[in-house]
């Protein structure tokens, strides 16, 4: 057993629990699942294993990023690392075995582990278009932290340098097709949110005496930032048309087509709806967002709208 502590978010999960900790939970020495009051048996799951301890705490106003890192700062970690793992996701036999013949032997300096997601979409492993995608997800506990963005959070190192495994962890939803549109439109409006405050600084969001992101992790951002800067609705577009034909996901089938239509043209597509409703809004009501009066109306507005809370 790893001296690895892993801690798993969850609202009602309970589709998705159960195959993330058989998986888990026999390999690292605790588990801790921060759940936020779920309605279904994820709690109940959860505590029939050993070495699984449960604690329930309300979405704070990062959701995601607020969450871990309030686990960071209340949960008894008693292991020199930390994994993060979201309830559908799970590593791979391949990877087990490279943690363990690892982990153990890695130097004081090295402080963060990247490891590569694959995502499995409608049972099938999408090999092509954003494979692989490199997150830093092991990290030494109290040298790193979760970044504070409403979407598309990443572990962050304070210090230190990070080494990469050559083995995968797997994105695994089961949820019907219809559950996974729904559950982008919640993240359409994280997003939208994500681009306001990056533009007007809705929150202050970005923690000092940041190390490393992972090398991808950090272009990615970089990337992200250009492609917010650009036109609506042709970005949602070129974004597609990206990952189906230059980076080939049209060599996955028909899974390989929805999976880069839902989440590279529809979703992105969606983000710039809002984005557009926003503009609009704020034309109507003669509001200028940089001005002290126009963000406190546009932060009203988010929360009005989306449920997001921003202070």
């Amino acid at each position: 057993m790893l001296d690895i502590t892993t801690i798993i978010l969850t609202y009602n999960e309970e589709l998705h629990i159960k195959r993330c900790l058989d998986i888990i939970s026999p390999v690292a020495k605790d588990v801790f699942v921060i759940d936020c009051f779920s309605k279904d048996r994820t709690v109940e799951i959860a505590q029939s294993y050993a070495n699984v301890h449960v604690l329930q705490h309300e979405w704070p106003v990062t959701k995601y990023a607020g969450q871990f890192n309030w686990a960071l700062e209340n949960v008894p970690i008693t292991t020199k690392w930390v994994m993060r793992l979201d309830a559908d996701e799970y590593p791979l036999p391949d990877l087990i075995e490279e943690m363990q013949a690892k982990i153990p032997s890695i130097g004081d300096d090295i402080t963060g582990i990247v490891l590569k997601r694959r995502h499995i979409f409608m049972g099938k492993w999408v090999k092509r278009g954003i494979y692989p995608i490199k997150l830093i997800r092991i990290f030494r506990y109290g040298k790193a932290m979760c970044e504070q963005r409403f979407m598309d959070e990443h572990i962050q190192l304070l210090e230190g340098q990070y080494v990469e495994f050559e083995h995968d962890f797997c994105d695994h939803s089961l949820i019907s097709i219809s559950e996974y549109c729904k559950k982008h439109i919640n993240y359409a409006h994280r997003e939208a949110a994500e681009i306001l405050n990056e533009k007007y600084k809705l929150i202050e969001s970005r923690a000092e005496n940041v190390t490393h992101l992972g090398k991808q992790a950090e272009r990615k951002h970089k990337t992200k930032s250009k492609y917010n800067r650009s036109p609506l609705f042709w970005r949602s577009f070129a974004y597609f048309i990206y990952r189906y034909f230059l980076r080939g996901g049209f060599l996955d089938g028909k899974e390989g087509f929805l999976f880069a239509f839902i989440q590279g043209w529809w979703y992105r597509t969606l983000v710039d709806i809002k984005i557009l409703e926003v503009r609009r809004w704020l034309k109507d009501n003669h509001l200028d967002a940089d001005s002290h009066e126009g963000r406190q109306a546009l932060k009203k507005y988010v929360k009005d709208n989306w449920g997001i809370t921003t202070n």
